[in-house]
């Protein structure tokens, strides 16, 4: 494994392996281009959640009709930085059918609830 430092793409300082997020400007930071390293999906996923977001006990904030609309609300939330779990009764035969509850921690809540509000005609 590379000991290469990461980078921000925002401003191009370096920093330690161990950092996420540019002390500087706040982007999340990257691998050099040249680097040997590939990050998994886990990785690149984690990299974008903020670390105020994360804390406290999981909360529901919405109830997605089906695995398929709950799987594009936690794309939504991730790319707000929220993490989010999923849960609901999942059917051996149909596993993309029923619906799933959207769970977030609590410090992230209104952040997910205000990312995920629309106006109704």
């Amino acid at each position: 494994m590379t000991e290469e430092p990461l980078i921000c793409p925002g401003c191009a300082r370096t920093h330690p392996r161990d950092e996420r997020f540019c002390a500087a400007c706040g982007m999340p930071l990257v691998y050099p281009p040249s680097a040997k390293h590939k990050a998994s999906e886990r990785q690149r996923k984690a990299r974008k959640i903020k670390p105020q977001y994360a804390e406290g006990e999981l909360v529901k904030v919405v109830c997605a009709e089906n695995q398929i609309e709950a799987e594009f609300i936690e794309g939504l939330l991730l790319e707000e930085g929220i993490p989010c779990v999923l849960s609901g009764l999942i059917a051996g035969y149909a596993p993309v059918v029923g619906q799933r509850d959207v769970l977030v921690p609590e410090s992230g809540a209104e952040a997910a609830r205000e990312a995920l509000a629309w106006q109704k005609p």
